[in-house]
This record gives C-alpha cells, sequence and structure tokens, in this order.
C-alpha cells in the first residue's frame, strides 16, 4: 500500500512556524488555512448533495457569481481552462491537514484530467490544466502515472510552439481574428510545465522553448514603464513582431491587473528554474511597477487604468461601487513575493514580503471572504470583465493561489517532499 510522507519540512514550516513570516504577530496564517479546509469540505458537501450522495468528479467547480451561493460547475474538457484550479486547491488542502480523506478526494478529481495526455493541444491554457493538478499530485504522491501524464502533456503543450516566432501559440482558434501568431501573458504561466519536464525526463528542447518565449515576451509584450500588454501577435510566416494589444484589459495602453499578475509569477519561476540574473532582474522591475501603483490595502482594481478608480482620499471598497477589484491578481501576486523575496537582497525582500503580507492581511476581513454566504475562500474576482463575465465574483483560480501563497508565507513551500523520496515510501 502506498504510503505519504506528508509531514514534510514544508508543512511542519508552513503550518507551524509563524515566527518565518515577518508579519507574525498580525498575520495568523494556521487560522486562514483552517477557514480554506472548513470551506473545501463545505464544497464537497455541497457537490455531494446537489448529485444525490455521489460527486460527479468530471464537473470541477468555477465560479459564483454576485448574489450566489453555490459553486457553478464547468465539465472538465480540453475548452475549460480551469479545470483544474480545484483539484489543486484539495491537493494544497492536503498539504496543509495530511486528511486522507483530503487526499482521495484530490486523487478522484485529478484523474479526470488524465486525458489530456492523449489529446491534441487545444491551446495554451494546457499548462494550468496539469500544472495545478498533476503536478501537485506527483509533488504529494510521487506517482508514477501523474509523472507521465505530465510529460506527454509538456510535449503536447511544445506543438504550439512556432521557432521563427520564438513563442508558444496562445490561441490557435483565435489566428485569423488576430491576422497572426497570437501569444498572450498568460502562457507564462505554462512555461513551468515544459521546465520540470526537461529536469524529469523530458527533451531539453523543452527547456529550450521555455527559455525562447520568455526571452521573447521580454521584449514584445512590455511597454517602457515595464506594465504588460495582454497580447502579442507575430507573423505566422517568419515570425516577425507586429503588434500588441489587450483581450481582458480596458485598452491597448491600460494595465490590465491580472495580466501583470502572470508576469511577476512567470517570470519569478523562470528564474527559478535558470537562476539566470536578467530573469530575475526583469521580475523585479515587472513587480515594483505594480507596487508602485497598487492600492494601500494591496487588492487591485481589475485594471490599474479604468477611470472609476478613486483619487486618492476617497474610501476603496471591494464592492463595484467603484471600479471592481480582482483578488486574484492579488493572490497570484501574494504567491509570487513570497518566492521572490527569497531571491532578492534584504532590502527588496523586506519590500515584497510586506506586500505579500499585507494582501493576505486584507483578504482575512470578512468583507473579502465567502464565509457563510458561499464555500469560495474569497470574493470579489474579476474574470473578464470587457466580456461582462465574472466581474465582483469568487473564482476558482483566486482560491487556488489564495491557498498556494498561505502556504508559502512562510518560504517553505519549495522543501516540499521530493517525489523520488516519496516513491521510496
Amino acid at each position: 500500500m502506498r504510503k505519504h510522507w506528508f509531514l514534510s519540512a514544508f508543512v511542519l514550516c508552513a503550518m507551524g512556524c509563524a515566527a518565518c513570516s515577518t508579519n507574525s504577530d498580525t498575520l495568523n496564517v494556521e487560522a486562514d488555512l483552517s477557514y480554506c479546509d472548513t470551506q473545501v469540505r463545505r464544497t464537497l458537501d455541497e457537490l455531494r448533495s446537489a448529485n444525490g450522495g455521489q460527486i460527479d468528479y468530471t464537473m470541477s467547480p468555477r465560479n459564483i457569481l454576485q448574489g450566489e451561493h453555490h459553486w457553478n460547475l464547468r465539465k472538465v474538457d480540453k475548452t475549460e481552462w480551469c479545470g483544474g484550479f480545484f483539484p489543486g486547491v484539495l491537493w494544497y488542502d492536503y498539504m496543509a491537514t495530511g486528511d486522507s480523506v483530503i487526499l482521495q478526494e484530490a486523487e478522484n478529481f485529478t484523474e479526470p484530467l488524465a486525458f489530456l495526455a492523449e489529446t491534441p493541444a487545444y491551446d495554451h491554457d494546457l499548462g494550468f490544466l496539469v500544472i495545478t493538478s498533476f503536478l501537485n499530485g506527483y509533488r504529494v504522491t510521487g506517482s508514477e502515472h501523474y509523472k507521465q501524464v505530465l510529460l506527454a502533456a509538456a510535449d503536447t503543450l511544445a506543438t504550439l510552439y512556432n521557432p521563427k516566432a520564438g513563442t508558444i501559440l496562445s490561441w490557435p482558434r483565435h489566428v485569423s481574428d488576430y491576422g497572426g501568431h497570437n501569444t498572450i501573458m498568460d502562457n507564462m504561466i505554462n512555461l513551468e510545465l515544459l521546465f520540470w519536464a526537461a529536469q524529469n525526463g523530458g527533451d531539453d528542447s523543452l527547456r529550450q522553448i521555455a527559455i525562447n518565449h520568455a526571452n521573447t515576451t521580454m521584449l514584445n509584450h512590455f511597454r517602457p514603464d515595464y506594465s504588460g500588454y495582454h497580447v502579442a501577435v507575430y507573423d505566422t510566416l517568419d515570425g516577425h513582431f507586429l503588434y500588441a494589444c489587450t483581450h481582458q484589459g480596458l485598452n491597448d495602453d491600460s494595465m490590465w491587473a491580472r495580466g501583470q499578475a502572470w508576469a511577476i509569477y512567470g517570470y519569478t519561476m523562470v528564474y527559478r528554474f535558470t537562476h539566470d540574473q536578467k530573469y530575475l532582474d526583469f521580475a523585479q522591475k515587472v513587480t515594483d511597477t505594480y507596487l508602485d501603483r497598487l492600492p494601500e490595502d494591496g487588492i487591485p482594481f481589475w485594471d490599474f487604468n479604468d477611470p472609476r478608480i478613486p483619487t486618492s482620499g476617497k474610501e476603496l471598497t471591494p464592492s463595484e461601487t467603484v471600479a471592481p477589484r480582482d483578488a486574484s491578481a492579488a493572490c497570484a501576486i501574494a504567491s509570487a513575493l513570497y518566492e521572490l523575496a527569497d531571491y532578492v537582497p534584504a532590502g527588496k525582500s523586506e519590500r515584497y514580503r510586506a506586500a505579500a503580507d499585507k494582501t493576505l492581511l486584507t483578504l482575512q476581513g470578512d468583507a473579502w471572504r465567502g464565509g457563510a454566504s458561499c464555500p469560495a475562500f474569497l470574493l470579489h474576482s474579476t474574470g473578464h470583465h470587457p466580456a461582462g463575465s465574472e466581474i465582483d465574483a469568487a473564482i476558482s483560480y483566486a482560491d487556488y493561489y489564495y491557498i498556494e501563497a498561505l502556504l508559502k508565507s512562510q518560504g517553505k513551500m519549495k522543501s516540499a517532499v521530493q517525489p523520488e523520496v516519496l516513491a521510496k515510501q
């Protein structure tokens, strides 16, 4: 029978070493993780009740819209880019609790995504789908099955790479809409799958694809002030850069909060795998641009250029009485900042950790939590504002990056049990 050594240095430090946090006197990470566990179990209970006592593991929680009280579910398939986030939440909850019941549910929700290993790439979101589910599961269990799914998925993701453009195609179905090979900032997150695969039995070319993508994105996806465009478009035939624009931001010249989050998180991760100073320098530049414009409470508005953002001195609220906020962007950046703080000199490290701590401290407030009203961890995220979709809503990826940030807040997530050790247990 397989054993799971969940009491790793990661879990022990994440749960018990509050002294490691610069704000341990105000942050209560253990209480926050306990809150998340309560909401996870409530979600599982509601999913059972809604389906005659049995959970349908092919349906994954996606959002709870404003005024609603229960998760809206989406069928797990290649088109549902959020299908891995709830399995990821379960893996993180297991890391925090060590509860075998949660472990079983994490495995149950992960397995329906295994078909991705044998399916041609639909788009770049393949990385989001398997990093959150199978990679987190592999870190916990060392499962050879999980490893093979990840390696196959990495090879599939690589089929979207255009060597002339130097990036991975994000949306094959939208090439004609954009007039070329389109690459979106979100794609930076998916590079982790390629880096990981190259280190764990995959072809070395996967690492080079990831590096090329990061370099090309660095050149064409950012303005002089290091705010990012959402989309960069390249000529399909010879790969030359055509233009940059937005898809989910306010306009082509605005700083869309979650796009900046993907940049901060992405370049921090690229540095982790490469130890190349240029990525660390760039991660700091895109981070500083974000922090310099961030509201005092640490939660960004959905787009930093929305004219509805109140001027200095006016009260900021999490509701859409002003421009809507985006807790999901805040959480992804908080998670990245805890890691980035480990890579930079003391002064910068203190700034980044303090900013992440402030975000988590704000999100402890009742105004930001699902609490008794719904089983989501957090409210007040923004999905696709220009399309009128998921505005001021609870969204699964906000919960995922929130619990990830909590676990990383002690700086020990990188000390998770090594799969090769687990496989021997």
